[in-house]
């Protein structure tokens, strides 16, 4: 056995377990940490010469000089490639000594192998099961996981089995301190994570969850809507630059019908219509949970849809309005904030949130109609949401002001 601490190295036989010939492999295990990995030296002798002891072949016969010379050998490999590893600052499991020795990384299940292959199929179902944001932020969480392997293991890919607690948890710590996340952001990146560690214990890949023990809470987080005055700022606001401009329109168009902006940048001309009193409607499921969303559209969406009604690029797309990316959008919003002199850290998002409080529940509209507005399944959805304002309050307690 080796004499450095935390590490165990043990050769051993299997007596059940014999060839044709009645001999027995002589196995190692190596145990670090209290992880250990056990592996055939490719070695064989006959069990009644086998010392369970020693760790080591009975007798002084050639044969027997020969196979414990080879044992010592192996020890002394195993210890210097620990050694090296432990000078060198490189994180030592008995699963990475396994495959220095023997050299069957590439027969293995990895983190990384498993991860592209998810999302490779996430993006084959992009409009089916997945929305186009939703690939995209798996694509990201896995390359974070690969910079974390590299920058905490110096290493390309790890095993599956190298997975446990630790990981996970100097994981968190990298994504809050090396890539400066949000706890609320780490905690969703951790999630895209665990569905690729389900996946592999699913599968039978893995034989433990590393996310066992360990649950994650998100931060309660107060929801960014503009005020009936910040969006009066914005629409009224004399902005000359075209593309400001036409972001501006659909930022505003979606603080009056409450899409979200994977839903205002998949909304096609088929997806609205007019009933038999001449109203507008958009009828169209969200790309991220299928829920039917039904909009009514007031007058001022339909002034901003009929303002891009005939532009050639957007009719031969069927699109409705000129969508940016999601980036880009928010890149120009945090521009139209400033120019607007708005102190919020405004964003694609922002607007459906101003449509649940500012634009519907301050005008006295149903939590029920603005739930089925914004495709939620139920109304504690569109709490989060919408939030009770000042002018709200105000509003309410107006009626019974002079009550008593």
């Amino acid at each position: 056995m080796s004499g450095l601490k935390n590490v165990k190295t043990l050769f051993f036989i299997k007596r059940t377990k014999l060839t044709q010939k009645g001999d027995a492999t002589i196995f190692v295990r190596i145990t670090i940490n209290k992880e250990r990995t056990e592996f055939s030296l490719k070695k064989h002798i006959p069990p009644k010469l086998w010392d369970d002891k020693k760790e080591r072949a009975k007798g002084k016969t050639q044969f027997a000089i020969e196979i414990n010379e080879f044992i010592d050998q192996y020890n002394k490999k195993i210890l210097s490639y620990i050694d090296f590893m432990r000078l060198d600052n490189q994180t030592v499991t008995a699963r990475i000594i396994q495959e220095k020795l023997v050299g069957k990384k590439e027969t293995r299940r990895t983190i990384l192998k498993v991860f592209r292959e998810h999302n490779n199929n996430a993006k084959k179902l992009i409009g089916i099961d997945f929305a186009p944001d939703t690939v995209q932020r798996y694509e990201t969480s896995y390359m974070h996981t690969k910079e974390f392997i590299k920058w905490q293991y110096k290493r390309e890919d790890l095993a599956l089995e190298d997975l446990n607690h630790q990981f996970v948890r100097n994981y968190e710590l990298y994504l809050k301190t090396e890539r400066k996340c949000a706890h609320n952001t780490t905690i969703k990146y951790l999630k895209n994570f665990k569905k690729i560690v389900r996946i592999a214990i699913a599968n039978g890949w893995m034989k433990k969850d590393p996310f066992s023990t360990i649950k994650f809470k998100l931060k309660p987080v107060d929801a960014i809507y503009l005020s009936k005055e910040e969006l009066y700022t914005i629409i009224f606001k004399d902005i000359s630059i075209e593309r400001i401009v036409q972001v501006r329109d659909v930022f505003v168009f979606c603080c009056f019908t409450g899409l979200a902006f994977s839903d205002v940048k998949t909304l096609k001309r088929e997806h609205i219509t007019t009933d038999g009193n001449g109203s507008t409607w958009i009828h169209k499921k969200r790309m991220k949970t299928k829920q039917m969303s039904t909009i009514f559209v007031i007058d001022a969406a339909k002034k901003l849809m009929a303002k891009y009604k005939d532009v050639p690029e957007l009719i031969e797309k069927d699109a409705v309005l000129p969508v940016l990316s999601n980036q880009k959008m928010n890149a120009y919003l945090k521009e139209i904030g400033m120019i607007c002199g708005i102190d919020k850290p405004i964003s694609t998002h922002t607007a459906r949130h101003t449509f649940a409080t500012t634009v519907t529940l301050e005008n006295n509209i149903p939590l029920e109609v603005v739930s089925k507005t914004l495709g939620h399944s139920s109304t504690k959805m569109t709490q989060r949401y919408a939030r009770t304002t000042e002018a709200l309050i105000q509003k309410n307690m107006e009626k019974i002001k002079n009550l008593y």
